[in-house]
């Protein structure tokens, strides 16, 4: 699916047990699929955990804050600039 809609490969990227960064933005979408620990990502006021197994998508620009669990969390994640497609 990720080919198809023009998204390079994944990298691997590891945040540290019980680590958070504030709110921010990306001039990128990605899609990232958790490998191990756990992410809590809050966009607009929602907040929502991700768990080994789980994908979740961030739009370009869109703020949002997150946090790792007490093990940290190491995902897969596809990054692609808006001006690419």
């Amino acid at each position: 699916m990720l080919i198809q809609e023009g998204y390079p490969d994944p990298i691997e990227v590891r945040r540290e047990p019980d680590g958070w960064l504030a709110e921010h933005s990306h001039p990128f979408e990605v899609y990232a699929l958790i490998l191990e620990g756990q992410i809590q990502l809050s966009v607009a006021g929602e907040v929502n955990t991700y768990k080994v197994g789980d994908i979740f998508y961030l739009g370009a620009q869109e703020l949002h804050a997150e946090s790792y669990g007490k093990t940290g969390v190491l995902y897969l994640a596809s990054r692609r600039l808006v001006d690419d497609f």
